[in-house]
């Protein structure tokens, strides 16, 4: 893999981790388009899934203090973090087992072109769903024990390729009437326990990364890191200014186009 392959592909794995497109569903079409083009190696996969773990670390690094220090702490606002880590802990449970169950199942699915593109058009169809739904509605400052468990099954069943994760799990948030930065918040602290569990379950590998890949992959992660704190930046902002339509609209061309070219060989 040369610097500049490793390069883009950090570049789209940070944009399209974070943006409610769906990195996987791109990976798959990449793959079926692109002559001679092939999914990197589990290795430099591992590297650029840390990187954006990082980058969620780093952007809402003075809240996951907070969370922290609200372990040892008391008080009102201590105890709402408290029922926030409760919440996320609820809602990693349904990701984690329906991920363990069903990973052969999704993993079949990678290669199918007409799978990515139906659920690319569910993907736009939640971010529409999620546009059309008014403030006065989305107005629930924190997370109850429903809305973990149904955002958790969520973001469980965006390991299909073509379903975004962030897209997904934000919408139904904002469906359940969670304010959008609310929702937003909830869904990226929430990726870092699944970004965790798939990168330690193969963390084994990045000792077999050659000599010779080294730099290739360590720059391939900056890429990563980097487009992921600017994707996530955009994200926020485009979540509260209600413009998730615009994604809806990409997913829905892709999805189509991209369904076309599936029933048409």
């Amino acid at each position: 893999m040369s610097l500049i392959n490793a390069i883009i592909l950090g570049i789209v794995q940070g944009l399209t981790e974070f943006l409610p497109v769906s990195s996987s569903g791109h990976l798959v079409i990449a793959e079926h388009l692109l002559p001679g083009w092939h999914q990197p190696g589990i290795v430099f996969e591992i590297l650029l899934h840390l990187a954006t773990l990082l980058a969620v670390i780093i952007f809402f690094r003075h809240d996951l203090i907070l969370l922290i220090k609200s372990i040892y702490s008391s008080g009102p606002q201590a105890a709402k973090r408290r029922k926030f880590i409760l919440m996320l802990l609820l809602a990693t449970i349904p990701t984690g087992v329906i991920g363990l169950a069903g990973k052969k199942i999704f993993v079949s699915l990678f290669d199918r072109l007409d799978v990515v593109g139906a659920m690319l058009l569910v993907t736009a169809l939640l971010l529409w769903l999620a546009e059309r739904q008014t403030p006065e509605k989305s107005t629930k400052k924190s997370t109850r024990v429903t809305d973990a468990l149904l955002i958790g099954i969520t973001q469980g069943l965006a390991i299909l390729p073509g379903i975004s994760r962030s897209g997904s799990t934000i919408a139904v948030g904002m469906l359940l009437g969670i304010e959008p930065r609310t929702a937003a918040r909830f869904s990226f602290i929430l990726s870092i326990p699944a970004i965790c569990g798939a990168a330690l379950l193969n963390i084994s590998e990045i000792s077999a990364i050659p000599s010779n890949q080294i730099l290739s992959c360590l720059c391939g992660a900056l890429a990563a890191l980097v487009t992921g704190l600017m994707a996530l930046k955009f994200l926020l902002m485009i979540i509260e200014e209600r413009r998730l339509k615009i994604f809806a609209i990409y997913c829905l061309i892709v999805g189509s186009t991209t369904l076309l070219l599936a029933l048409t060989g």
